[in-house]
């Protein structure tokens, strides 16, 4: 099939971005990577009356610590992007292991990280990695700017909090409240294919004690799932198989998976208490090794 008609334009600032946006009045939709937007058109789930390419406005294609560790994400990063910064591994473990497993190669090429947050598909992998690190969107507006909490961000599949003259700036990571460690595992009937069931795991620790831990799950339920019950456990805990076992009871309790094609419920939370333990127990592993 072919899209509707619709009117482009490629704005240079963000300023002139919003306003196309206002002027459009709810029927414009912001274009970045286009890797879920255009396939929508193509077969008619999605006909805006105007694009808004965005690829024309500079400084928004970076990713960077500030000096007190804040982590920030352009809209215009790349999945692929993240994939090829080796320091990942160490400064944002959680976001680091979910970058190589975004989709394809062609789509992580093109395809932006707050683009796909924005989408808010309930099978896409960033909000729950970004819900897991206690992250936020920075959405600016003829008002100025605020900020979303991740967590609350996406309101139901495919929709977003975002007004329809707003546009996301970036998504950040708060600092951390001691060391940072996580993963993130993806369950997909082949490469390149939507999750089956994802689970994001992030903890902060200060010696063996756990500051923080955030734990998000992709594709068990209309939108991404946090499971706050099953992190807020481990908090004041040390990382051992007692506290990880109810960890992953807890997540496995709060999904909320449909039986499809892919698997039955059960089938489906058996591998949400799976992800969550093995993610856990590699980073007890890991503390133990190190201690």
């Amino acid at each position: 099939m072919y899209p509707s008609r619709f009117s482009y334009d490629a704005p240079t600032t963000v300023a002139e971005a919003i306003d196309l946006l206002r002027r459009a009045g709810g029927e414009a939709k912001v274009l970045a990577g286009g890797q879920s937007l255009v396939p929508m058109m193509k077969l008619r789930f999605a006909s805006p009356e105007m694009l808004v390419d965005i690829n024309n406005i500079p400084g928004l294609a970076y990713h960077s610590a500030d000096p007190d560790g804040t982590y920030r994400i352009g809209a215009l990063c790349r999945h692929e992007d993240l994939e090829k910064d080796a320091e990942l591994v160490t400064q944002q473990p959680t976001i680091a292991a979910a970058a190589p497993v975004i989709a394809d190669p062609i789509v992580r090429t093109r395809g932006t990280v707050v683009g796909s947050l924005c989408h808010a598909d309930p099978q896409g992998d960033w909000a729950s990695v970004m819900s897991a690190l206690g992250g936020s969107i920075v959405a600016e507006g003829p008002s100025g700017r605020r900020s979303i909490q991740c967590a609350e961000f996406v309101n139901g599949p495919f929709q977003n909090l975002l007004e329809f003259d707003e546009l996301a700036i970036e998504a950040f990571v708060p600092p951390p409240v001691g060391a940072r460690s996580g993963g993130y595992l993806k369950l997909e009937r082949r490469i390149g294919d939507f999750a089956t069931v994802g689970v994001a795991v992030s903890v902060e620790s200060s010696g063996d004690q756990v500051t923080r831990a955030g734990i998000g799950l992709t594709g068990v339920g209309p939108s991404t799932i946090c499971a706050e019950a099953a992190a807020e456990l481990l908090v004041g805990q040390d990382l051992n198989p007692e506290t990880i076992h109810r960890a992953a009871e807890l997540a496995s309790e709060i999904s909320q998976p449909r039986s499809d094609h892919r698997g039955s419920a059960a089938y489906k939370r058996h591998v949400v208490a799976t992800f969550v333990t093995r993610i856990l127990s590699s980073l007890e592993l890991a503390t133990r090794e190190a201690a």
